[in-house]
């Protein structure tokens, strides 16, 4: 008898404990917008840019300024996101390849430990991963335009009784643009800033001013978002994370492994556990996602992970982290192959395709501050002309603290000779342990570089980066 009622009591311990334990797993919310650029966030800088809700979240959390991304190209940065890889590790390193069923993806092991998980918006990582969510809706049709229609949906009508993760992802501010005349996030065409990038004329503000506003409207969203979770007293106890999944659409950004392409806004709000107004300058990379939000729910990184956990960062952010963050560049409606390191100091770029230009992708090239570029080739600065450079040099390297825009290549200069060799070890260590590879049949161009139009090649596909070598099944971390 005293045997049996023992074994109860331990049964009710173990159910209290781990009731207990549910209570204490963070709600998550992973805001990942679509081509934004962290220098256009009002609390990163901008000063033409309305984004309150956004700068609450800063000023309510924690503000990263060296976050970056593995490509600046949607699925394979997003691809990246959920596997916790890099792009030539996920077998989907190209643009709208999909991820293999037999990787890890961490919202399924949210989902496997009793998280309700939810996908709305800009589904693009494969039909792999819809195993990973109790519910996914994918597409513009029951998102809405901007992709945000439903967050509201799944903060009221989510099960009450587990803690939740939503992947949310919202079109904005992907081309083309749909925010214009309309809501309370318009930005007017004289008021925008123009990147040196960009040449600095009507079409190009107008153009700027679209984009702003796709940003306004997922602002707005966001800001409906956050009321929700306090009426409904559960903000104190949910991390909101946003990002985006690579820099802005226009040239110069978008595809690019500079600052201004994979360099991403990174902010995360959590009451309960994260001080308010901290910034942190420390060096993580979208892979280490994943194994941290599986730490904070208590839960192991997959084997499969080549990330590391950064929880520690958010109690305290002035604690080092990475030394190397890593990038590529693979195909983007154009053939390319382009590696990259970056240290807290030096940017290092290999690029194994030197003979082509880097115009960007097709929705760059025919956005209008691309055309206004177009009429005026010829009479160009050196940042605006860039896209456009066939051949390109093999190899680039920048002193980031007095160069930080990135403009003076030093890879010829003696100076630099030290820092050159270093990074080129590091970056074919990174290369070799994760067993990267240079195709020579790469995917080729699907449209034509400088009109856009599409070329007789659309359609084929190559060799993708570490297929020969089975970089799919490597797990090997790399430099860290």
């Amino acid at each position: 008898m005293h045997h049996r009622i023992r074994k109860v009591l331990i049964g009710l311990m173990f159910l209290a404990s781990s009731s207990l334990h549910a209570q204490q797993q963070p709600n998550i919310i992973l805001i990942i917008g679509d081509d934004i650029s962290q220098e256009d966030i009002g609390c990163y800088g901008n000063p033409s840019i309305r984004t309150p809700h956004i700068d609450r979240l800063a000023a309510n959390g924690l503000k990263f300024t060296n976050a970056f991304v593995t490509s600046s190209s949607c699925s394979p940065s997003r691809c990246s996101i959920i596997s916790g890889r890099y792009p030539h590790n996920t077998g989907a390193a190209e643009l709208h390849n999909p991820l293999p069923a037999h990787l890890a993806y961490f919202p399924e092991l949210l989902k496997n430990a009793g998280y309700y998980t939810a996908l709305a918006g800009k589904w693009h990582e494969g039909p792999n991963t819809k195993r990973a969510y109790d519910t996914l809706m994918g597409g513009k049709k029951i998102n809405g335009d901007g992709g945000e229609e439903q967050w509201l949906n799944l903060i009221a009508h989510r099960p009450k009784n587990k803690p939740f993760f939503f992947w949310l992802a919202p079109f904005d501010a992907h081309r083309n643009w749909g925010a214009d005349n309309n809501g309370s996030w318009q930005h007017h065409p004289d008021s925008v800033t123009v990147p040196p990038t960009l040449i600095d004329n009507p079409a190009t503000r107008r153009d700027i001013a679209s984009y702003y506003n796709e940003i306004g409207r997922l602002d707005y969203y966001l800001g409906e978002l956050n009321k929700a979770l306090e009426q409904q007293g559960i903000a104190d106890n949910t991390l909101i994370i946003f990002m985006a999944d690579n820099a802005r659409p226009f040239p110069g950004s978008k595809t690019r492994l500079y600052d201004r392409g994979v360099k991403t806004p990174f902010i995360l709000q959590w009451p309960k556990s994260i001080a308010r107004g901290g910034v942190c300058s420390s060096l993580v990379s979208s892979i280490d996602i994943a194994s941290t939000l599986l730490e904070l729910a208590g839960l192991k990184p997959a084997e499969t992970f080549q990330g590391k956990s950064f929880a520690k960062l958010l109690r305290h952010p002035e604690q080092p982290f990475r030394n190397y963050v890593f990038a590529e560049h693979n195909w983007h409606d154009y053939e390319a192959c382009e590696r990259s390191v970056r240290t807290k100091d030096f940017f290092y770029l290999l690029n194994l395709r030197p003979q082509l230009s880097n115009v960007g992708a097709k929705d760059v090239n025919t956005g209008a501050s691309a055309l206004a570029l177009h009429k005026a080739a010829g009479n160009l600065t050196a940042l605006q002309a860039d896209p456009y450079i066939a051949p390109r040099p093999a190899e680039e390297l920048y002193d980031l603290k007095n160069d930080p825009a990135q403009e003076h290549n030093l890879v010829n200069d003696p100076a630099y000779k030290k820092q050159l060799a270093e990074l080129k070890k590091i970056l074919s260590q990174w290369r070799t342990q994760t067993a990267d590879t240079t195709p020579e049949q790469l995917s080729p161009d699907w449209y034509d570089r400088r009109t856009s139009e599409p070329v007789a090649g659309r359609g084929k596909r190559g060799e993708m980066p570490g297929a020969a070598k089975q970089a799919d099944r490597v797990n090997h971390k790399g430099p860290f």
